[in-house]
């Protein structure tokens, strides 16, 4: 009997891997989704037809790392895996990408030359400054001395940078000369993110609203996803620590049409002509970390990848196929796709396991998790959660992504709130003010 449709492989184990198999699961063209290494949530039956909350083809978790290439690679030839998508930044900085190419499989993200983008900041602001996108000021150091000499006759606020990948972590915003050197410290000194802080980028603190804007990319053609904005530190009110992302929402209502034109032409457009001059073309999801100051967008760092918890926010509002959409980008092709939307907002909140964002405790049971689930214009997404003694209990720090549609940002957060509230795990921890911010 000959096979139906096309299998798909998404590398990863977090709330934007959840995302991404639901999402490409709602193709008519895809028989089987597998997700290395998922979560509790990334396995599900097969349905009869597609609905808003529940894709067509089944999916199942695969006991495989996210950063073990040799074995991806090996599972992908053996299911005759007919697309691979990359969630997160580690398995595209191993060169996961260049090891399918040169096995003749398709996969969707950039080359770890063009991930370079994300996981060198030093380079990607030496990249801005050449291409004239605009970016803070900047320097770049590899020794400890010269950098505290650097922020000792530095006035103003900084924020000081690891280079290399920090799991969302690596970005210290000092208000103080001596909170500027306690980082310099911890990162170069006590070497709290190893490698990836051997280097360190010194900034100037820009002032303004943060802006995710995300895209897809074929080489040459940039095509702009809805913008959203995530929350980075830990407590309401933009306070504590910084994480991987306690919440977003999608669109921003103070990004007009004409703005994300221009966003497009003077940032995503000029760095994607860079990466092809240079011999590196980007292919794969471009995310510029923007900050909307008083003079204009700035870019705060670019990722090579879909961000989490922005793709928990974008993808439930995307009508189009997603799958269609990342062939277009493969095939270079992106300039004839249309991408449609749902009219609407979607808003995420993540919940958190206690301690986060340091080492958080495992196995404790998560309870509600089916009422919210039946909601309407609900999507739970899992992301640090496992299966124990058939419970699903916590397994990492962020481990819920809770979104909801709304006709506008605050209704969709106050959907996406209800839901959590009928979930519950020891010690929880979440941010109340997820698009609350917003006008209804």
């Amino acid at each position: 009997m000959g096979r139906k449709g096309k299998r798909i492989l998404i590398v990863g184990s977090g709330g934007r891997e959840h995302a991404l198999a639901w999402a490409v699961a709602r193709s008519p063209e895809v028989e089987a989704v597998y997700v290395a290494p998922g979560n509790a949530g990334t396995s599900w039956p097969a349905a009869p037809a597609p609905e808003r909350k529940r894709p067509r083809a089944p999916a199942s978790s695969i006991p495989i790392a996210a950063e073990d290439v040799e074995h991806l690679l090996a599972f992908a030839r053996e299911q005759t895996i007919d697309l691979t998508i990359v969630g997160p930044e580690a398995p595209l900085a191993l060169g996961i990408v260049n090891a399918f190419q040169a096995a003749g499989l398709r996969i969707f993200g950039p080359t770890q030359e063009a991930a370079r983008i994300e996981t060198s900041k030093a380079f990607a602001k030496d990249l801005m400054r050449a291409s004239g996108i605009p970016t803070a000021d900047y320097r770049v150091f590899h020794d400890l001395e010269a950098a505290l000499r650097y922020v000792r006759r530095r006035p103003g606020p900084l924020v000081v940078k690891a280079s290399g990948l920090a799991g969302g972590k690596g970005a210290f915003v000092c208000e103080t000369r001596e909170e500027a050197e306690a980082a310099l410290i911890r990162i170069m000194h006590e070497r709290i993110f190893g490698e990836a802080g051997e280097t360190v980028v010194i900034e100037e603190r820009l002032e303004g609203r943060e802006l995710s804007l995300l895209a897809l990319v074929d080489g040459q053609t940039v095509q702009p996803l809805l913008p959203a904005r995530d929350h980075k530190r830990l407590w309401d009110g933009d306070r504590g620590p910084n994480t991987g992302g306690m919440g977003a929402y999608a669109p921003t209502p103070d990004v007009a049409p004409n703005d994300l034109d221009r966003m497009v032409r003077t940032i995503l457009q000029p760095a994607v002509e860079a990466m092809a001059r240079r011999g590196t073309p980007f292919v794969g999801v471009l995310y510029a970390g923007l900050m909307l100051t008083a003079q204009g967008p700035y870019v705060l760092e670019f990722n090579a990848r879909f961000g989490d918890p922005e793709a928990q926010a974008i993808l439930p509002l995307l009508e189009s196929d997603l799958l269609e959409a990342i062939e277009a980008c493969l095939e270079g092709r992106l300039g004839r796709v249309n991408l449609g939307w749902r009219p609407g907002a979607c808003a995420t909140v993540v919940l958190a396991a206690p301690g986060y964002p340091g080492p958080v405790p495992k196995g404790l049971p998560i309870l509600g998790l089916e009422e919210a689930e039946r909601m309407d214009d609900v999507w739970v997404f899992h992301a640090g959660t496992a299966r124990r003694d058939g419970r699903v209990v916590t397994a990492g720090g962020r481990v819920l992504a809770i979104s909801a549609w709304g006709p506008d940002p605050r209704t969709a957060a106050d959907r996406a709130y209800a839901a959590v509230s009928r979930i519950h795990f020891e010690g929880m921890q979440f941010r109340q003010d997820i698009g609350r911010a917003c006008p209804p």
